[in-house]
């Protein structure tokens, strides 16, 4: 790892130009209604990398207005799911035509090593794509038998136009896991870029136009929560929003959903995930996985594994090593081969993170590694690790969204089931131990709605993922994600013979 006393980390110039920044409304690039603009910045040395369009309420209206002529009298929600299915598979082949492109802006807007978006991001987004174009025919009601001479059938269609708002730390999936299965059931979509990060998915907008989607189906905006997201939320002729972010604005999608014409809503919000490591597992499993759990994406994932809870019996060991493994973290610029440890996206996200390092000093907890800015330039901080952490300190409450860990020690498991579920949220949780009883026990007993044993950021299309309590309401993934972007309709209609 680079040490942080260094005054500059070698940075080379983006191997990517920048060629969409207008607004994507009725199947054309336009620019925002008042002309206003705002700066996206490269988050490895904090210069801008190109101006885009900032959309507010007024251009909310427009692409809301194109959304629901698209829904209402377009071909897209009449067509069928084997035609739908066939232009999003064109569309994937077409990303994967330009996967280089696209993977470098992502990088560029981002952040995240190239690696890491190669490997990681740009498939996940392809297999979503595919996997959801591929239920697109597969989209059906059921016959329903009931009581009397009648016959009765559901229908699964369309719900409409959809809000929805993704965040910045995986622009990339995001887009995908929401406009795939919203696109397959045949909605029309209303997207919100995060202001960090909206370069990728307006490039994106150009290759769904040449697959051939129709005009006003899918629009996407590049703006800011306050003003475009909350016009989104608040909309009367959005018939759904789907967010994910923080708790705190998903509590403000809600309200505003609530007191307009109370439109279905999906969030997907934060975390703060118990690992749970026992003193049976191997260590140098434990350590691997730990890591991976808080340090991927540089923390920046709703599910790290922030709060470490390790057995007594193997805590001094686990933390030795593990604070090893931290400081071999690559650090550097995000385009070179073999880099892992790339900025956090922004000053902002900096200067929390670096927040909540002070924090965690103040309150007690013990800094064993990191803590401190990489270089001068950009938004770099060290892979960070608190040890002696207890359950009442902010670290260990409250959502840091980057590269820190806490560690803290137990000695039952009955005590760290009642700990790891001592939090306002619950989205993931891992386990990490040789003995089947321990992990089904846990498995039972933990509130979240990913538990990963032995492993961890395992995901598929075909696996549901949410959370409980104040993590969010729904799923994404999944078929059943298909019903919430679908209305369930019965009919019935009555037989001439009683016994039919």
């Amino acid at each position: 790892m680079a040490p942080s006393t260094i005054s500059d980390l070698p940075i080379g110039p983006a191997p990517v130009s920048v060629k969409y920044t207008k607004l994507f409304i009725d199947g054309q690039f336009v620019d925002a209604v008042s002309g206003r603009t705002f700066e996206t910045l490269d988050p490895r040395n904090g210069e801008v990398i190109s101006k885009v369009a900032e959309a507010d309420k007024q251009d909310v209206d427009v692409a809301v207005k194109a959304a629901r002529k698209a829904f209402d009298h377009g071909p897209w929600p009449r067509l069928s799911g084997y035609a739908r299915g066939r232009i999003l598979l064109k569309f994937a082949d077409l990303l994967e035509h330009h996967f280089d492109e696209l993977a470098a802006l992502e990088t560029l807007d981002n952040g995240k090593p190239l690696d890491l978006v190669k490997y990681v991001d740009l498939p996940m987004a392809l297999r979503l794509l595919r996997s959801f174009a591929g239920f697109a025919d597969k989209i059906c009601g059921k016959t329903v038998k009931i009581d009397g001479p009648y016959h009765a059938y559901t229908l699964l269609e369309p719900i409409g136009v959809v809000g929805q708002i993704i965040p910045w730390n995986f622009p990339l999936i995001m887009f995908f896991l929401k406009i795939s299965p919203a696109l397959a059931a045949g909605n029309t979509i209303v997207l919100k870029t995060a202001e960090q990060t909206p370069l990728s998915a307006l490039f994106c907008a150009s290759l769904l136009k040449e697959a051939g989607l129709p005009p006003g189906v899918l629009n996407i905006l590049s703006g800011f929560g306050p003003t475009a997201g909350a016009a989104i939320s608040s909309h009367n002729d959005v018939d759904k929003i789907a967010f994910t972010g923080s708790t705190d604005v998903g509590k403000l999608v809600m309200e505003a959903a609530a007191k307009s014409n109370l439109k279905a809503v999906s969030l997907e919000l934060g975390g703060k995930s118990p690992m749970i490591v026992l003193d049976d597992a191997d260590v140098d499993v434990a350590v691997e996985l730990a890591h991976l759990a808080l340090f991927f994406n540089v923390g920046q994932c709703c599910v790290a594994g922030s709060r470490v809870f390790v057995q007594e019996g193997i805590y001094d060991e686990f933390l030795r090593k593990v604070v090893d493994r931290a400081k071999r973290r690559v650090t550097g610029d995000s385009f070179q081969s073999g880099v892992d440890h790339g900025p956090v996206v922004d000053k902002q996200q900096f200067d929390r993170v670096l927040g909540y390092v002070e924090i965690g000093k103040r309150e007690g907890a013990r800094l064993v590694t990191g803590g401190c800015r990489i270089g001068s330039r950009g938004f770099y901080i060290e892979p960070t690790i608190f040890a002696d952490v207890e359950d009442y300190m902010r670290i260990a409450r409250e959502e840091i969204f980057g590269p820190v860990m806490s560690v803290l020690k137990f000695r039952t498991i009955d005590e760290v089931i009642q700990r790891a579920n001592d939090t306002a949220y619950g989205l993931a949780a891992g386990i990490v131990t040789k003995d089947l009883n321990s992990a089904n026990r846990l498995t039972r007993s933990l509130r979240a709605g990913t538990v990963w044993i032995n492993c961890y950021h395992v995901f598929d299309p075909a696996l549901p993922f949410g959370g409980y309590k104040m993590s969010g309401i729904g799923r994404e993934n999944g078929k059943q994600v298909l019903y919430q972007y679908s209305q369930v309709k019965s009919v019935v209609t009555p037989v001439e013979s009683p016994w039919l």
